[in-house]
């Protein structure tokens, strides 16, 4: 590749869990002699390792990493945030001559890297869930004053029983990291690098069996013992970070409302409903360009998305 084919070009590698991300990006990094700037929004968090599939030490020895293991399970760390400091990372890259290879499943993540996460698109149903679930045990005054903390010019403007607009309000600041009140336009500036945004699939069955086994795998790992010392150094589902797939499930055999065997039916079960949504999620944009990896070898592969990243 030639710097006039590629000048101001940013590779985003996305697609759902288990697709064979981690292992293409990292040949992918190796043959461009470039950095990986993770968008993944859980792989952030320090002690959530196996869960999150966080690629290991012998891996991340191999090319240099960018946002794993920058927050402890009680952070919050927003996707606006995320937006704004992965934006800084990809153009020091840029300024140093290295490559910025940007690979995730983080919709919300990309989105705020490439364009910005105006409030009107800030929405996220777990989020919503929690904050519903939070006004039904701790009552309507506990959540407004919360949102009082956050956002206290929206929360000052609405009643504490206007329980769907304090939840909204709750929900754009937790995954935007800005208060509601801050939008006034609805927009967001672009990135000022082109994206060049290519997505991984394979048939779906084959994607489930990949995410069984990956599961599978998890458990024999030490999934259950990870979650335990998290649980021992005083986090829970009271943290956004842990309320994911993966960790609620164990969390949930722990008190009891499940057994083994149950547990790990649930976490294939959502993981794979989560696969599905995150395809949903970049087949709604025009701008990803689908790579079906099933029977590919890597080579192929890495020559199939070096051919999309110079010709789109």
């Amino acid at each position: 590749m030639t710097a006039a084919s590629t000048a101001n070009r940013v590779l985003v590698l996305a697609g759902p869990t288990a697709v064979g991300k981690t292992e293409i990006a990292l040949s992918l990094a190796q043959a461009w002699r470039g950095e990986i700037v993770s968008a993944d929004s859980r792989q952030i968090y320090r002690g959530m390792d196996i869960g999150t599939a966080k690629p290991g030490r012998a891996e991340l020895a191999l090319v240099p990493h960018h946002f794993i293991d920058i927050c402890e399970p009680d952070q919050d760390y927003s996707a606006g945030t995320y937006g704004r400091e992965a934006r800084a990372c990809v153009a020091r890259l840029q300024s140093l001559g290295t490559t910025p290879l940007v690979v995730g499943g983080s919709g919300f993540y990309i989105r705020a890297l490439v364009d910005g996460l105006p409030a009107p698109h800030a929405s996220d149903p777990r989020v919503k869930a929690f904050w519903r679930q939070q006004i039904a045990e701790r009552g309507t005054e506990a959540v407004h004053a919360r949102l009082a903390q956050v956002d206290p010019e929206s929360a000052a403007r609405l009643h504490p029983n206007d329980t769907q607009r304090i939840v909204r309000a709750l929900e754009v600041h937790e995954l935007s990291g800005q208060p509601l009140s801050a939008f006034k336009s609805g927009t967001e500036k672009p990135a000022d690098f082109k994206a060049i945004l290519i997505g991984l699939t394979r048939p779906r069955e084959t994607l489930y069996e990949r995410i069984d086994r990956r599961v599978d795998v998890m458990i024999e790992q030490g999934l259950v013992q990870e979650v335990e010392r998290l649980r021992g150094m005083g986090y829970g589902l009271q943290h956004n970070a842990l309320r994911t797939v993966g960790y609620q499930e164990v969390f949930s055999y722990f008190n009891g409302e499940i057994d083994e065997a149950e547990m790990i039916a649930l976490i294939k079960q959502h993981s794979r409903q989560y696969a599905k949504r995150q395809l949903t999620w970049f087949r709604r944009d025009p701008r990803v360009h689908w790579i079906d990896v099933e029977g590919k070898g890597l080579e192929e592969i890495l020559a199939g998305i070096g051919e999309r990243f110079r010709s789109v």
